[in-house]
């Protein structure tokens, strides 16, 4: 049984989780942490995450980025693995996560869909067998109140293709400041905002009379919390490093 917090309990992805693993039986959740302490369930929820009175065999964040320095100060002092889902995370604390996993086991994904790690190893794939002969798009669609734009999938994807590219392409998030021709080592990343969509992705290879395209649509917060819950439960056991849902799947 792996004995788990949840970070942003009191969130719309914390209440996701919690209900997802009260349906399942190889985990339970033993607390929270929030700035909103409402207690919605039979697990306590505390502001501070070195309230807690036990050590969870894992903690599952989906907060805020501000919340990152305490908790992996608590998760390196305590030994804690950790699951890190929050999105928005500046380069300093990128650094700052890699840092930490040398002490404690960290999961790190941009997104924990299992769909969605696939499309990235086939926009790799297609990366690879295309070549420079098609230019990259990357379209990503959310709900009206996501705050952070692009997503943080879309980055992880077209990271993910330039470093199948050997990282000589470079990021374009706006067209309309510059009237000029697309060059050929772009990557266009652009971000639609509205309604209750969950979350689109969509990788768009356009070549000379022909397009590729590669997709994924999630059609609840469910297939995140279940892709989270599995890496907590995957992370208790591992030695210290740095995973992410390509450890799970590969």
């Amino acid at each position: 049984m792996t004995k788990i917090v949840i970070c942003g309990a009191n969130g719309k992805m914390g209440q996701t989780i919690y209900r997802c693993i009260k349906e399942r039986k190889d985990c339970k959740v033993i607390g929270g942490i929030d700035i909103n302490t409402h207690q919605y369930a039979d697990f306590p929820i505390y502001s501070s995450v070195n309230e807690l009175p036990e050590k969870p065999d894992a903690i599952i964040d989906y907060s805020h980025p501000s919340c990152l320095t305490p908790l992996l100060e608590y998760c390196m002092t305590t030994g804690t693995p950790i699951v890190l889902a929050t999105t928005g995370y500046s380069d300093e604390q990128i650094s700052e996560i890699k840092k930490a996993s040398a002490q404690i086991p960290v999961f790190f994904s941009w997104n924990m869909s299992l769909g969605i790690n696939l499309l990235v190893q086939l926009a790799k794939k297609a990366t690879a067998i295309l070549g420079d002969q098609f230019d990259i798009e990357i379209i990503e669609k959310h709900h009206n109140q996501k705050i952070d734009a692009p997503s943080g999938t879309a980055l992880m994807i077209a990271n993910a293709i330039n470093e199948t590219r050997n990282d000589d392409m470079t990021y374009t998030y706006d067209r309309h400041s510059q009237r000029k021709k697309r060059e050929p080592n772009e990557i266009g990343i652009h971000a639609v905002r509205g309604g209750t969509i969950v979350g689109v992705h969509e990788v768009l290879f356009a070549g000379n009379d022909e397009t590729v395209t590669i997709s994924h649509s999630a059609a609840s917060k469910t297939v995140f919390a279940e892709g989270s819950i599995n890496a907590a439960i995957f992370v208790k056991s591992q030695k210290p490093g740095l995973y992410d849902m390509g450890s799970i799947v590969g």
